[in-house]
């Protein structure tokens, strides 16, 4: 139905806002049941999207660590080798 939410935080360069909103997209998704949501439920789906990116935001905007920011290059090759390895079989 929706990919898995990959993690967001302490990456070089920052999280896009998009990226803070596909992810709220696939949580969205993942709870509702929906890939696209009914006429009748498009509003609340919609709002519900947008309150989570919000939310996402903020929380990324507010986290802190000390360990140094992960490379995204570095992390995507890391995922594709697991789902190769995973697939090979």
């Amino acid at each position: 139905m929706c990919r898995n939410i990959r993690p967001l935080h302490n990456f070089e360069p920052p999280a896009t806002p998009d990226e803070a909103r596909d992810a709220a997209l696939q949580y969205v998704r993942k709870i509702s049941g929906y890939t696209k949501p009914s006429r009748a439920n498009e509003d609340a789906f919609n709002r519900a999207v947008e309150a989570i990116t919000a939310v996402t935001t903020r929380l990324l905007d507010e986290l802190e660590t000390t360990a140094p920011p992960k490379d995204r290059e570095q992390e995507a090759e890391k995922r594709r080798a697991r789902s190769a390895q995973r697939y090979a079989a």
